[in-house]
């Protein structure tokens, strides 16, 4: 393939919100990604997803739209809807030679010729010339590539002027306007058939970025965490980044992207983390399901380890050296379930259990209440948390019983809401004072946010710290229905210390009765996780499946027609839809499925409100 001398390839499914993390973690480790779409179902909703995915880690892309051969293909509104729903700015770079079941190659509209898939598998590529057929619609989105690619290159728009654009100016072009995500180019075929996949694989080295032309930064922890660019030289002092972990066959495997230096067998290296030094075992390279011995992973590839103890997203260094990658985005889990081991046996194989998965899945989590002595494992969603249990009981023989899914309700406040609080205890030695005045305010995108804005030495800089620690300890349960508190702003500007009785504690005291006594002024309201759930059925059942959703308070987005299927797009509590798999199932004689996402958090409808409050007056009743 162009003379390159290894290609690392991770394909990411997605569909399900459960699972999101998966393509988090890939994205986080790659230079260059291909977006895969239907030429049928076009831009879905997934897609969209996965669009703000690679948007968030900066990834440039190239489209693929697959499927060519199938029934009602149409790859130009495909590429329309790439513009209109995503807001990329795509040109294509191949014209399909027929479609549906005619397919049988593309036109190459860089090189201007016809490439086609012969054999059994399409395996055999066969260059000729455009057919005539084609000749002048292939002129013409030549001519609208060029026009598009050359506003990224001086040197491509004066040779279009002088009618002298060669195939090695054009791609490096397109190149740097998709290394900088200015351009998407869209290539098409169908992998199931093999056609198209041969161009697709050196479009990817011709287009995406290698590892040397992306600049990759760390964090320096000697220095206030400033970013420091990192080389992607092998001589330079290692750093590596554990994107996954596995539990193989032989232990731990632990999936590595080193971004500088060699990580060689039998190296000491060191988990910034922990700081704890290991040394390297068994190294791997990963070819699908099969694994191939080697002896060292250089800057760029991604690779393997035996029998590290880590957790995913930890960074390894070279002894001495004080760096980290940044974390991967980790989105809150939404939805908790207790669950309860049948035995003793089953208590001991449920906690190693438990304690390999928030290993694995940095989006599960599981905690004990302190009061009741109850399990809680939380997720993405209810599969999710399903697929768990199952693992439990499959893997690790761990009987468990699952209780009711609780929802991950949050609160927030509506309004400014003024505090004057007061810290005055006096015992027999040393008392403890401190007076905390200010506001807290709605925000929006932020969980919490502390500014300080003392003037004239009020409360002593030493004590600045202690306040903002002591509001802080009130958001994970707030005083009114004793859920965590997000989009609150504290401003602190005025207060009062005393020489001999003020100290960090009492400043702490001060500020967790300064946010009592705000918080009930500032209207909090109580919010529940909203889902964006995407059903895709045969048209005959698309009135029962869209009365389906308004009863569990959905509100339709959007549909769209595609041959004898409807997708259907809503936006629904998450507290509505537990069970809708077998209900959707009942409905529409098991032809229709739906996936679900994550949306954000919205308003709890009164009539809901006074049912949960009384639910929750009811467990405290129990207690």
């Amino acid at each position: 393939m162009n003379g390159v001398d290894a290609l690392g390839i991770k394909e990411n499914p997605f569909g399900q919100c459960g699972f999101a993390i998966e393509v988090e973690r890939s994205l986080r480790v790659l230079d260059g990604a291909i977006l895969v779409l239907c030429s049928v179902g076009g831009v879905q909703s997934q897609s969209i997803t996965v669009n703000e995915q690679m948007n968030r880690y900066e990834v440039p892309r190239i489209a693929f739209i697959n499927k060519c051969d199938r029934t009602g293909a149409d790859p130009d509104r495909v590429i329309r809807q790439l513009k209109e729903k995503l807001g990329h700015n795509p040109v294509a770079l191949q014209l399909p030679i027929g479609l549906e079941a005619e397919l049988s190659g593309v036109v190459d509209l860089v090189e201007m010729k016809a490439i086609y898939f012969d054999g059994e598998k399409g395996e055999v590529v066969r260059v000729e010339e455009i057919p005539s057929g084609l000749a002048e619609k292939a002129a013409e989105m030549r001519e609208k590539l060029i026009d598009a690619a050359s506003m990224f290159s001086d040197d491509l728009m004066e040779a279009a002027l002088e009618d002298q654009v060669t195939p090695n100016l054009l791609i490096a072009a397109i190149r740097k306007a998709t290394h900088t995500r200015q351009l998407t180019p869209v290539l098409m075929g169908s992998a199931y058939k093999n056609k198209g996949v041969q161009p697709l694989l050196d479009a990817i080295t011709n287009l995406l970025p290698s590892p040397d032309q992306v600049t990759n930064t760390a964090l320096d922890l000697d220095n206030e965490n400033a970013p420091v660019a990192l080389t992607s030289n092998a001589s330079d002092p290692l750093l590596a980044y554990a994107f996954k972990l596995e539990d193989g066959p032989y232990g731990q495997l632990t999936y590595i992207r080193v971004y500088q230096g060699t990580l060689a067998k039998k190296d000491i290296i060191q988990n910034t983390r922990t700081d704890r030094k290991v040394k390297i075992g068994r190294v791997i390279r990963m070819h699908a399901n099969q694994m191939e011995d080697i002896h060292t992973i250089p800057a760029g590839y991604i690779g393997a380890l035996f029998g590290i103890d880590c957790t995913s997203g930890d960074t390894f260094v070279a002894p001495g050296t004080r760096l980290s990658m940044t974390s991967m985005y980790v989105p809150e889990p939404v939805i908790s379930l207790s669950i309860q081991p049948a035995n003793n046996k089953s208590q001991i194989n449920m906690s190693k259990a438990l304690e390999r998965f928030t290993k694995e899945d940095p989006t599960f989590r599981a905690s004990v209440v302190e009061e009741t002595g109850e399990t809680i494992i939380s997720g993405m969603g209810e599969l999710h948390l399903e697929v768990y249990m199952e693992r439990m009981r499959r893997e690790y023989d761990a009987d468990v019983n699952a209780g009711i899914p609780q929802v991950a309700y949050r609160e927030t406040i509506t309004r400014l809401a003024k505090f004057n609080y007061t810290q005055k205890k006096q015992t027999g030695g040393a008392g403890q004072f401190g007076r905390v005045a200010g506001y807290m305010e709605p925000i929006s995108g932020e969980d919490f946010i502390f500014e300080d804005k003392i003037k004239g030495g009020s409360i002593p800089r030493q004590f600045i710290s202690a306040c903002e620690k002591g509001f802080r300890a009130c958001l994970p349960k707030s005083p009114w229905m004793n859920y965590p508190v997000t989009g609150v702003k504290v401003v602190i500007n005025d207060g009062q210390s005393h020489a001999v009785d003020s100290s960090e504690m009492a400043f702490q005291a001060a500020a967790r009765g300064a946010f009592l006594q705000a918080f009930p002024k500032a209207k909090p309201v109580l919010l529940e996780p909203i889902m964006k759930v995407v059903v895709e059925t045969p048209t005959e059942f698309q009135g029962g499946a869209m009365g389906s959703l308004n009863q569990r308070r959905g509100i339709i987005v959007g549909t769209q027609d595609e041959g004898p299927f409807c997708s259907i797009e809503t936006k629904v509590p998450l507290a509505e839809m537990f069970g809708y798999a077998t209900v959707l199932r009942s409905l529409t004689q098991g032809k229709a499925q739906f996936t679900m996402e994550f949306s954000g958090y919205k308003p709890v409808p009164k009539a809901i409100l006074e049912k949960i409050a009384k639910e929750k007056a009811n467990e405290k009743k129990k207690g």
